[in-house]
């Protein structure tokens, strides 16, 4: 396999992130459009984390919005890497940037090789990556393109049956693929976007840094 130079894999990831969102049918696999959106209305966290992250919240993560109340995601359920199922309470204990993705999705595509960057700069014990594939089926598809474009930091999770994505709709956190969600050390919401971003950018390192000094 013909691996592009770095620049180059920069350059086309911006240009797939131009693609937006791409949209679930709720209640089957399939999509129904995809189309340039991003954004949504906040709704919560404490006022002192609030006012240090809020100011970060620009360039690549603009369309990212602090929440007013945050949501409780402990008992979200999706399959671990062994394939077993899980709740989000069980990868607590840590600020955790969520991400939810299909390989069907082209935006998704594009952002996973900057998660997978993320990952490998900032996680640890006090930050990670949770990168949810929602692909129906068995986890050999979504497990095939971790191989093919070579992603070696992000731990596999998957749910077959997009229940974590439907939860997150019903909480207003969700409109289509991707969706990301920045969780406190007690499975809070502490803000979401719906749509892409450069998650390796300088923007990105900022916010995870500021997250990570909180617990300091």
């Amino acid at each position: 396999m013909i691996m592009a130079d770095p620049v180059s894999k920069k350059i086309n990831r911006r240009r797939a992130l131009t693609l937006g969102m791409c949209f679930l049918a709720i209640g089957t696999l399939g999509i129904y459009g995809c189309k340039d959106a991003s954004g949504n209305a906040s709704s919560g966290i404490s006022e002192e984390l609030k006012q240090r992250i809020e100011p970060l919240l620009v360039g690549d993560l603009a369309a990212m919005a602090v929440r007013e109340s945050a949501e409780d995601l402990s008992e979200l359920k999706f399959n671990g890497p062994d394939g077993n199922t899980i709740t989000m309470a069980d990868t607590g204990g840590k600020f955790r940037l969520v991400n939810l993705w299909a390989t069907w999705c082209a935006p998704c595509r594009a952002e996973m090789p900057a998660l997978d960057e993320l990952q490998r700069q900032r996680g640890g014990d006090k930050f990670e990556v949770i990168a949810i594939s929602v692909d129906g089926g068995g986890q050999e598809k979504p497990r095939a393109f971790f191989d093919e474009i070579g992603l070696k930091d992000l731990t596999f999770y998957h749910d077959p049956t997009i229940g974590v994505f439907n939860d997150l709709k019903r909480k207003s956190l969700a409109l289509g693929l991707p969706v990301t969600l920045l969780l406190d050390e007690n499975n809070r919401v502490v803000a979401n976007m719906n749509g892409p971003a450069d998650w390796a950018s300088e923007d990105a390192l900022r916010l995870v840094d500021a997250v990570i000094a909180e617990q300091n």
